[in-house]
């Protein structure tokens, strides 16, 4: 009989590779889902939140202060969001464990990533033009 190794390398002593007392090694796929998931539902209410905001501009009418911006504005956000929402769905489609997709996916993650930071960017703006006042009174009126 051979002196055993000190250290030797079996398959659970690789990285990445589950041991006693260790969890299993993360799932891409599963994660860049539940990811893609989340900025969905965040996307969602801000679009319903938008839509909301536009309306109530709407409804005020063109005599409102800064009528021209805020619908503009607005729709420019309420079509990022959508073409987010779209880019999200289609990378939530594609399987990041595939090495032959992750380039692509990769490509389309940066793509959502600035036009979520341009939609944060044209949100502020909505802010600060007073969309979340005429919101408000649009709430206080009854229908």
């Amino acid at each position: 009989m051979g002196i055993p190794s000190l250290s030797p390398k079996r398959d659970l002593d690789l990285p990445g590779s589950p041991s006693p007392g260790r969890s299993p090694p993360i799932n891409l796929n599963r994660y860049a889902t539940k990811k893609s998931l989340a900025e969905g539902l965040l996307d969602m209410s801000l679009f319903m939140s938008n839509a909301v905001q536009l309306k109530a501009v709407l409804d005020r009418g063109p005599s409102s202060y800064h009528y021209f911006a805020l619908v503009t504005l607005l729709s420019i956000s309420l079509l990022l969001q959508v073409v987010i929402g779209i880019l999200l769905v289609v990378m939530a489609l594609l399987n990041l464990n595939e090495v032959e997709k992750q380039l692509r996916l990769n490509q389309l993650n940066n793509a959502a990533t600035a036009l979520i930071f341009i939609t944060v960017i044209i949100n502020i703006f909505i802010t600060a033009f007073g969309a979340h006042e005429i919101g408000l009174l649009a709430a206080e009126t009854p229908l």
